[in-house]
This record gives C-alpha cells, sequence and structure tokens, in this order.
C-alpha cells in the first residue's frame, strides 16, 4: 500500500491542534483527579461519618458507569436543569468525575499498606490527625501506590479519545472526520496512533523511571 505523504503532510496542523488540546484536557483532568482521589482517601481512612457514605456512592458511581454516558450527561442532561457548560468544561470534569474515583482507590492501596506501628507512634508523640496523614501516612502511601497511579494517569490520556462525543476536536475527532472527508483510512489512523504514541509514551517512560526513583522504605538508596 502507498502511502499518500501529501496527505499527511496536509493534515499535520489539525493534529498538531488536537494533540495540544488532548494534552490540556488531560493535564488539568489528571490534576483534579488526583486532588479528588487524596481526598476521598483521606475521608474513607478516618472513616468521616456522612461524608465517608457520600464518597463510597461517589465512587462506585463513577467506576460503574461509562465515560460516555458521565460527558452525555453533564452536556445535555444539566441543560434541562438550566445549567449550560462548554464541551472542555464538561470533558475536564467528566474525565475527572472518573479519574478521582479511581485515584482514590489506588491511594487507599496506598494508605492501608503503612504500617499501623508507625501510625500509633505518630499519635503517641502527640501527632493530630491533619499532622499524622501529612508527615507519615501519605508520603508514604503515594510512594507505594505511584506504580497505580502511573496507570490511572495513562488510562486518563487515553479516555480523552471519548470527549469527541461532546463536539471537541480531539485527536480521534480529526482522524474521523479526515477519514469521512478524503477516505484516507490508513494515513488518517497511522497518524493518530503516531500522535498518541508521541503523547504517552515519554510520560511512560517517565513513570517508569519515577517508580524506580521513589520506592517503598528504599529512599537514599
Amino acid at each position: 500500500m502507498n502511502m499518500d505523504w501529501q496527505f499527511i503532510i496536509k493534515s499535520l496542523p489539525l493534529y498538531e491542534k488536537a494533540t495540544w488540546l488532548t494534552l490540556k484536557l488531560a493535564f488539568i483532568s489528571i490534576l483534579l483527579s488526583l486532588l479528588i482521589g487524596l481526598l476521598c482517601s483521606v475521608v474513607m481512612y478516618f472513616k468521616i461519618k456522612i461524608i465517608k457514605t457520600i464518597t463510597q456512592g461517589y465512587i462506585e458511581l463513577s467506576r460503574n458507569t461509562p465515560l460516555l454516558i458521565q460527558l452525555y450527561f453533564l452536556y445535555y442532561g444539566f441543560t434541562k436543569l438550566g445549567i449550560k457548560m462548554s464541551e472542555s468544561t464538561c470533558a475536564i470534569i467528566g474525565l475527572s468525575f472518573l479519574g478521582g474515583s479511581y485515584m482514590a482507590e489506588a491511594f487507599r492501596s496506598g494508605i492501608e499498606a503503612v504500617n499501623k506501628s508507625q501510625i500509633e507512634s505518630g499519635l503517641s508523640i502527640g501527632l493530630s490527625k491533619v499532622q499524622l496523614a501529612r508527615y507519615v501516612i501519605i508520603p508514604q502511601a503515594f510512594s507505594v501506590s505511584l506504580p497505580s497511579l502511573g496507570a490511572n494517569c495513562i488510562f486518563l490520556l487515553k479516555e480523552t479519545s471519548i470527549v469527541g462525543a461532546i463536539a471537541l476536536i480531539d485527536l480521534m475527532n480529526v482522524a474521523k472526520d479526515l477519514i469521512g472527508m478524503y477516505y484516507k483510512t490508513f494515513e488518517s489512523l497511522s497518524m493518530l496512533v503516531v500522535a498518541y504514541l508521541i503523547i504517552l509514551l515519554p510520560i511512560s517512560i517517565f513513570l517508569s523511571w519515577l517508580e524506580r526513583r521513589v520506592r517503598y522504605a528504599e529512599f537514599g538508596n
């Protein structure tokens, strides 16, 4: 099969613009997901009444409903309530809503891995719950849960391919439009694969390096 290089060169600006949009959505969503996940895991660990029940309900709802349905609900359903949001805002909220639950579970597993004796020692020297979480639990939990957190970041980056369903011109949407207009299926999909590799491969390598650098009980080695 002959590759139409002229078509590829002509289409590159569209993929470049879509790549930056994908990175923007993923970066903001990952940061918000980490924050949501950390807060949820702390609430679950300290068993804060009422809030814990709400948090459990959120995690179950988020993890057991497809992102596409969540996006449709935000973009189309909320308009019936008089709430109108832009496509980018809906995408960020949807990705953060989904990612937060997965990050919460990753943090929870890390928190549960912290040795109970260290927590008891912290309490015995008079640390408050906030200080205990900040100086003892969270730093160790982060290093333990780092592989899961990294996998969730990659997962959210891949899930950005869904946002085209609400009229955002992301990478997937660009490829579909080009195939529909020019019937250049092989070239369009090849550029799509390359674009995601350019985004995901460096991040994957960085996360692997970070996991080796940050290991539980191996600081300073």
